[in-house]
């Protein structure tokens, strides 16, 4: 008999790959992705512990798994540095390149 595999396994590694490539959309994208890559790496991970013999491609479910968790961790701390941007430094001062400069050489103490 032929080992099956595992339903979901390649679309974790695409969302876990894609969810670190995306960890510069604010670190919003990478991170829906990589809770999706999760959820579903969790599903065939049950699958593959009821019956492990029947399966053959948990190498890629498990890669996929380690990059999601990476691409989370990458994305919500991009997304915590975004936010504490625009709250330092305000929405007007990112719209304006002199205000900007300002905001900066306080921030350096000129």
């Amino acid at each position: 008999m032929e080992n099956q595999k595992l339903p979901n396994a390649t679309a974790v590694l695409v969302l876990g790959i894609v969810s670190i490539l995306t960890c510069c959309c604010y670190g919003l994208v990478g991170l829906i992705l990589g809770i999706i890559a999760l959820v579903l790496a969790k599903k065939d991970m049950e699958l593959y512990k009821a019956s492990p013999e029947k399966f053959s491609n948990y190498q890629n479910l498990n890669v996929g798994r380690i990059l999601a968790i990476i691409g989370v961790v990458i994305n919500v701390v991009s997304l915590v540095y975004f936010i504490w941007i625009i709250s330092y430094f305000g929405l007007d001062a990112l719209q304006d390149p002199a205000l900007m400069q300002e905001k900066i050489k306080q921030l350096q103490g000129m």
